[in-house]
Parts: C-alpha cells; structure tokens; sequence
C-alpha cells in the first residue's frame, strides 16, 4: 500500500513581536487575499512575543518542518518583516522556500512568487544582490578579524595538537609506510654515537 503525503494547500504565518498587538489586521488581510485568489488557508502559524530577528521560533519551526516533508505549498504572511527582520535569515527562508518550490505571498509588499511580474522578478534580483552583499560582508569580517589577530601576535588557522609539538621527521612517516613496528619506530636509529629519534 502507497503512503500519500496529504498537501496543505496553504498557510498563513503570522508574528507579534508583543502579545498586546491585535491579531485581527493580519489574519483579515490574509483570509481576503485567500478568497481573492481561490484558495483556502488550511492552518495558521501564530508566533507571539517573539523577535523576529530569531531565526528558531516555535511556530516558524514547525512551518518548516512541513514545509520540508513537502506537506505544504503556499505560505502566506502580511509582511515579509513577519517571516524575519534579518537579512542573513530571511535570505535563508526565501532560499529554502524556492528549493521546496513554495509559493510566497507577502501582502503588504506585493510580492507573490508564482507571478511572472515586475515587482516579483526585481524583489528576487534585490535579493540575490543583497545574499552576494551579506556573504561579503562576512568574508572581510572575517579577513579584518584574521588581520587584527596576527597583529597582536596570535596564531590563526588550525590549533596545534597535543602530538604537533614538535617537528615530525620524513623518515618517521616512511619507516610507519614501510611497516617498521611502532616499538622499533620508538628505539630510534644510532649515528656517531647518538640516538635520533625517527
């Protein structure tokens, strides 16, 4: 027997930043624009008190989740600043979102992914400017970071080991590769009268 997946055929995710805030103007934007356009929000993602320039959120999480078991193909929220206030993450949503083949619909920002439009094509060209920008930025913070370290005298890259202390030698390496023992390796070899440890 075939497990069928059920598809929800959409969503509407919603955020207040406090629980004072009135949940009304959301969810009545969201259900006019989903009889507007034929369909049917089938469950509603409320995250309350909640930043959002979190990136984990109760409610987000769990959109996600069904989302990424391809349970769900539209997601509607009345302001992109509802999904995210940072840019890094909101990159990342939008992303995900176009990987899974989700429709996006922001209201208030006249964005829906499923129309070929102009305000659509120049929102993910913006977008696509900004993620390049964002990667940027963190490439020469890192670089700054890196400069700034070396400059007071401490070390960059991979930490020394505990068995990096001290310098290894070529014949060590050939003698393993030869299959010399590790108790022989250990005994070292004699020249003028000396032990050199290999």
């Amino acid at each position: 027997m075939v497990n069928i997946i059920p598809v929800i055929d959409a969503v509407a995710y919603m955020r207040f930043s406090t629980r004072l805030q009135d949940e009304e103007i959301q969810r009545n934007s969201i259900n006019q624009l989903a009889t507007r356009e034929g369909f049917k929000i089938n469950s509603e993602h409320i995250d309350r008190a909640v930043s959002g320039r979190l990136s984990s959120r109760p409610e987000l999480d769990k959109m996600l989740a069904g989302i990424r078991a391809n349970k769900i193909r539209t997601v509607v929220v009345y302001k992109l600043d509802r999904l995210g206030r940072s840019l890094a993450n909101l990159i990342d949503l939008l992303q995900e979102f176009k990987n899974k083949r989700v429709r996006l619909i922001s209201i208030c920002d006249g964005v829906d992914t499923e129309k070929d439009d102009p305000m659509s094509r120049a929102f993910f060209q913006l977008l696509g400017v900004f993620a390049e920008l964002e990667c940027e930025m963190i490439r020469q913070r890192v670089l700054d970071g890196q400069a700034n370290a070396r400059a007071k005298g401490k070390h960059c890259g991979r930490p020394q080991g505990s068995k990096d202390k001290g310098q290894r030698t070529k014949s060590g390496y050939l003698l393993r590769y030869a299959g010399v023992s590790k108790e022989k390796r250990k005994l070292g070899r004699r020249e003028n009268g000396k032990t050199i440890n290999t």
